[in-house]
């Protein structure tokens, strides 16, 4: 198997982000993610399913939710066109796990387990450059310049989804939606947890070798 077919699911800042890119740089697959998914298809004829707009990128111009049967046939799509793919965002709820399993059959679930309070400690730690948009961790990625940004030297910001009350929220919504799904796939031949307190090194280590098992 070449190609492998990779779900990976974490909590915000477990590191999917980061891990997905060295799956992509390693193993040569599409890294596919709601987001990227919905913009690449913001002009997609939806008028057939009787919804309030015909595009998808109406909803978003509105700061409208995407409905999750738009969402569904918009990953659908994705997943057909890729070879192998590490699939990041979704699914988001049990309903959409369950669509998954018609769309397509995965060769690994990795979950990047990190306690609570980690997630907290590197959700609120992180610092954005208001000029580039380049990233920083008070603790993990600091710059050289404690408020300046390595890049242009613009000034470091936290931003308001990254406060002590938007992370604890952003935990309280997976924890109710989304954990359900990694207990849907666990005790499956395809599931393996990863720790992902390790050092970034360490989680790659362990992710690799999961791929590695079923690719050989």
């Amino acid at each position: 198997m070449s190609s492998p077919h990779i779900l990976i699911l974490g909590a915000p800042g477990a590191g999917k982000g980061t891990q997905s890119a060295n799956i992509v740089d390693e193993f040569g697959v599409e890294h596919v993610t709601t987001g990227d998914a919905l913009r690449s298809n913001k002009e997609m004829d939806i008028s057939d399913m009787d919804f309030e707009y015909d595009t998808p990128g109406e909803y978003m111009d509105a700061g409208d939710l995407v409905p999750d049967a738009v969402v569904n046939a918009i990953v659908e799509e994705a997943l057909s066109s890729a070879d192998g793919y590490v699939l990041d965002g979704y699914p988001r709820n049990l309903e959409q796990a369950e669509e998954l399993a018609d769309m397509t059959e995965l060769d690994l679930v990795l979950y990047l387990d990190v306690d609570r309070s980690e997630l907290v400690d590197r959700l609120t730690g992180r610092r954005v450059c208001e000029d580039c948009g380049a990233n920083f961790h008070v603790k993990y990625s600091q710059p050289a310049e404690e408020g300046v940004c390595d890049e242009c030297g613009g000034e470091l910001v936290q931003r308001e989804d990254d406060t002590a009350e938007a992370a604890e929220n952003r935990l309280d919504v997976f924890e109710e939606n989304t954990l359900p799904v990694v207990e849907y796939y666990e005790g499956t031949d395809e599931f393996v947890a990863v720790d992902g307190e390790q050092a970034p090194d360490e989680v790659w280590a362990d992710v690799k070798a999961a791929i590695e098992a079923v690719t050989e």
